[in-house]
């Protein structure tokens, strides 16, 4: 009897095309061109199909990796997409900013002698061929139920929620504070690494499945969370953390110093990229110092080289293996001309008739590890310097913004003003659950997500046990 032949893994992931570099920055357009059709099934032949996949395990909404992988590798493109948005309401999203080098893919058992299979490029191709019409996924919900759940805020872990509570016939009504749902989705990441209409396009099927969504609703304005649990059964808190961090140091008052949040918002949701079709009040720097090392602050610092600045200086107290960012990001901001200023803090903005002219620096050296890990970053005396720039851009962090906490009483937040929330999402106030940002500070879109999943299958249990009743499935066309 002939013995089975192996199939020989390739080694690495097939490379996704990408702009080139020096006409990218000239233009918003995405970066990351995606799969062609060969491409896609290439790299789906490196799965290893674990019968106990660890990568399934990585992911915080438990997407069936080996499932749809293996439709792509059979072509069955609409099974593959399906199979994602069992789990996934939001795979064009998830394919293009998650992680995956930290969370799914880090799991790949090929990842122990070989580059792992290309997860999150494969997500996306098979998002991109729903939105492209290439396939249709019907939307399937249940028998109304009579129940209500208000969510508050339309960010990745609200869209979730919704998602995951109209598919068992619950009536879903999201309130946004914005006039664009989709949270840091839609404000805080830029055209050329998530393109509006994706986000857009993904949302669309969250009304497909009847989710109400009302933008221009400021709660804790407009209404409370107490008044809202008197028309719901059940209200979720997803509100994030977008409340900007500075530094406090001289100068920071000066103009031409914003917050990452402000010139994110300003270029993205109110579209100063598009000048002069939006006259959107921004500065256009020739000189642009944005300081932090995550990924928002990559996203700040190739966006205001979008703009036309000349040179732009990214300043980090650390060294670059300590940053934050996504090794991608990274890899993309240096392509683009990005200057690094590693090890180096800043200590004071200067300016003249109130207008920015410079950032004043310190070096830095690493020392011990902090609570954070990372070693701790220690100003060397005497090593200041100046790096002229007529902008600045803060980009180290938010924390919670205080509007919901501050007019909901009797609910818990800890020291740092986040809302005290169990693993399943439940807060010190009866039917008021919260997940994502709010909860645990700035983190990923993916883990967002996964709190609005976990946070769904309580609520929705609850809402079940009083209101038990057989529900059959029903095609929505």
């Amino acid at each position: 009897m002939a013995e089975k032949t192996k199939t020989k893994i390739r080694p690495d992931k097939v490379k996704m095309s990408e702009q080139d570099p020096k006409k990218r920055i000239k233009n918003f357009e995405e970066v990351a061109l995606g799969y062609a059709d060969e491409q896609a099934i290439l790299e789906a032949e490196r799965c290893l199909q674990c019968k106990n996949p660890p990568c399934v395990k990585g992911c915080p909404v438990e997407v069936d990796i080996p499932g749809f992988i293996a439709r792509l590798k059979e072509k069955d493109f609409e099974g593959a997409i399906r199979r994602i948005k069992e789990t996934n309401i939001l795979p064009a999203v998830c394919g293009r900013v998650c992680p995956q080098e930290d969370q799914c893919e880090a799991a790949c058992v090929l990842a122990k002698k070989f580059e792992p299979v290309a997860i999150g490029r494969l997500e996306r191709f098979a998002a991109d061929k729903e939105l492209a019409g290439k396939v249709t996924v019907p939307v399937v919900v249940t028998k109304s139920t009579g129940k209500k759940v208000a969510v508050v805020g339309a960010g990745p872990a609200g869209l979730t929620i919704a998602s995951d509570l109209a598919k068992q016939g619950h009536k879903v009504v999201i309130f946004e504070a914005l006039h664009e749902p989709g949270g840091v989705l839609t404000y805080g990441i830029p055209e050329f690494r998530l393109p509006m209409k994706i986000v857009q396009s993904e949302i669309e099927g969250l009304k497909k499945m009847g989710v109400e969504i009302k933008t221009n609703t400021v709660v804790g304005k407009l209404i409370t969370v107490k008044e809202l649990l008197n028309d719901f059964d059940a209200v979720f808190l997803g509100i994030g953390a977008g409340l900007p961090l500075f530094m406090n140091i001289p100068g920071e008052n000066l103009n031409g110093v914003y917050s990452a949040n402000e010139f994110l918002t300003r270029v993205n949701l109110m579209k100063a990229y598009l000048f002069p079709e939006y006259d959107t009040p921004i500065k256009r720097a020739k000189k642009v110092a944005v300081v932090g090392g995550g990924n928002v602050a990559m996203d700040s610092a190739r966006t205001a080289l979008r703009l036309g600045a000349e040179k732009v200086y990214l300043v980090y107290r650390r060294s670059e293996e300590e940053m934050p960012a996504r090794i991608e990001e990274v890899h993309h901001a240096q392509e683009e001309g990005i200057i690094f200023q590693t090890l180096t803090n800043p200590v004071e903005i200067l300016g003249k008739d109130n207008f920015v002219t410079g950032i004043k620096c310190v070096k830095m050296e690493l020392g011990e590890p902090d609570e954070s890990g990372r070693r701790r970053p220690i100003p060397i005396p005497g090593s200041e310097s100046v790096i002229d720039v007529d902008a600045v851009i803060m980009a180290i962090g938010t924390r919670a913004n205080p509007l919901v906490p501050s007019t909901t009483s009797d609910l818990k937040l800890n020291k740092w003003g986040y809302i005290e929330a169990d693993d399943v999402g439940k807060t010190s106030l009866e039917k008021v659950y919260a997940g994502g940002d709010i909860v645990t500070g700035s983190a990923t879109v993916i883990l967002a997500m996964g709190a609005g999943r976990t946070a769904a299958r309580v609520i929705n249990k609850n809402l079940e046990n009083k209101n038990p009743e057989n529900k059959s499935p029903e095609n929505k066309n």
